[in-house]
C-alpha cells in the first residue's frame, strides 16, 4: 500500500502538470465492480481507460492467488496445509507480506493482535473448524497454550516452523485488508489516480470521488442501528484506508451453557466475552495495517488502545463503547 501512495504522488504531479495547460479537462465517469470474495462483498470503483472487463479479470486473478495462498476456508490452501502440520510448504510473497505484518502489529499491540489465536476461535465457532460446546476452563487453558505468535517463524527457505503443529494461523484479521491493499495497487498500474477499494467494509480511497472531485465520503455504520442502516459518522478519506471490526453481527450463543460469545478473542486471556467496546474503526496508510489494528482494539482495554494509536503518527481510530450508564459513545484519537 505505501507503494500506491508514493505512485499516486508521482503519477499525480505528472497529470497535474499537464492539467494545467488543459483548461477542458473533464473529470471520467466512474466505472463499477461488485462482486463475491474472501467470504463477504466487494465494491470498486475506478477512473481509468482499462475495460471493466480487464480490470474484472485482474482482479479475479489475485484473488483468487490470495484465496490459495491465505483462506482457512480452502483445504488445500497454504495455510491450511500448514495448519495440518505440512512443514514442506513453501509460501508465497502474499503469505510472506501478511506473515510479516501480523510479527508487525503482534509486536506493536504488545500481543493483542495474535493469528496464533485461531484454535481458539474455531473452538468458539467462528471459524472453519469444530466448536466446542460448553468450553471448559482446561479446554480453554489447553487452547491457549497453542496461542503465541513467537511460536511461529517463517525460515530462510520460505517454510513456516511451528513449536507445535497444532498451532492454528488464521489471517482472516489480515486477509481482506491485504487483498484490498494488492487491489489497490494493480489499479494504480492500470493507469487509475482516483479509486475506492472495499472488501467487507475494509476500504482504501485514492484521490478524488468523480462525481464530486472532493475526497471520499465514506460512512461509518452505527453498531445498534444496523436495520436501519444508520451510520455512526461520515468521513472524508483520501490517500489513506479505513478497516473497521465489531461484535454486533457475528457472535454465538453455546447451546449447552447459553453463553453469548463474540468473534473477537482476546489471545492473552482466550476469553470471547462481551466487553464494553462495540466497534473499532481504524485509519491507516494501507488496509492491512487498519485491518490488524482494528481487530486489536476490540479486545484491547479503551485507554491502552488509545495511547497506543495517539502515540503513532501514522494511526487514527474510533471506538463506539457503552459507558458506565449504559449509554452509547464515540471514542476518537486525538487527530480522527
Amino acid at each position: 500500500m505505501q507503494s500506491i501512495l508514493r505512485g499516486y504522488r508521482l503519477w499525480n504531479s505528472l497529470v497535474f502538470c499537464w492539467a494545467i495547460f488543459s483548461c477542458n479537462y473533464i473529470p471520467t465517469k466512474a466505472k463499477q465492480l461488485r462482486g463475491f470474495a474472501l467470504g463477504t462483498t466487494y465494491n470498486i470503483q475506478y477512473v481509468a481507460n482499462a475495460s471493466v472487463d480487464k480490470v474484472q479479470t485482474g482482479i479475479d486473478s489475485i484473488l483468487n492467488v490470495i484465496n490459495k495462498s491465505l483462506s482457512t476456508y480452502l483445504p488445500q490452501s497454504d495455510i491450511s496445509m500448514i495448519n495440518r502440520g505440512d512443514t514442506t510448504v513453501v509460501v508465497d510473497y502474499h503469505f510472506r507480506a501478511v506473515f510479516e505484518k501480523a510479527t508487525e502489529v503482534w509486536n506493536a499491540t504488545g500481543g493483542y493482535f495474535d493469528p496464533t489465536v485461531g484454535a481458539l476461535v474455531n473452538a468458539y465457532g467462528f471459524g472453519p473448524g469444530k466448536a466446542i460446546n460448553d468450553l471448559n476452563p482446561q479446554q480453554k487453558d489447553s487452547l491457549l497454550k497453542l496461542t503465541g505468535w513467537q511460536k511461529t517463524k517463517l525460515n530462510q527457505d520460505q517454510t513456516i516452523k511451528k513449536e507445535s503443529p497444532n498451532i492454528y494461523i488464521d489471517f482472516n484479521a489480515l486477509a481482506k485488508g491485504y487483498a484490498v491493499d494488492i487491489i489497490g495497487d494493480f489499479l494504480l498500474k492500470s493507469g487509475s489516480l482516483n479509486f475506492m477499494v472495499e472488501i467487507g467494509g475494509e476500504i482504501v480511497a485514492i484521490g478524488n470521488s468523480p462525481k464530486t472531485t472532493k475526497p471520499w465520503k465514506i460512512a461509518i455504520d452505527d453498531p445498534l442501528q444496523l436495520e436501519q442502516r444508520k451510520f455512526l459518522q461520515t468521513i472524508s478519506l483520501k490517500n489513506e484506508a479505513l478497516a473497521s471490526s465489531g461484535n454486533y453481527r457475528k457472535y454465538r450463543l453455546d447451546p449447552v451453557s447459553g453463553i453469548r460469545f463474540v468473534h473477537s478473542v482476546n489471545p492473552l486471556n482466550g476469553s470471547a466475552i462481551k466487553t464494553n467496546i462495540l466497534s473499532t474503526s481504524v485509519k491507516a496508510p494501507d488496509c492491512m495495517t487498519a485491518d490488524a489494528w482494528a481487530t486489536a482494539l476490540m479486545v484491547m482495554p479503551l485507554e491502552k488502545g488509545k495511547a497506543l494509536i495517539e502515540n503513532d503518527p501514522q494511526l487514527e481510530a474510533l471506538w463506539t463503547v457503552v459507558d458506565e450508564g449504559e449509554k452509547i459513545k464515540s471514542v476518537e484519537s486525538q487527530n480522527w
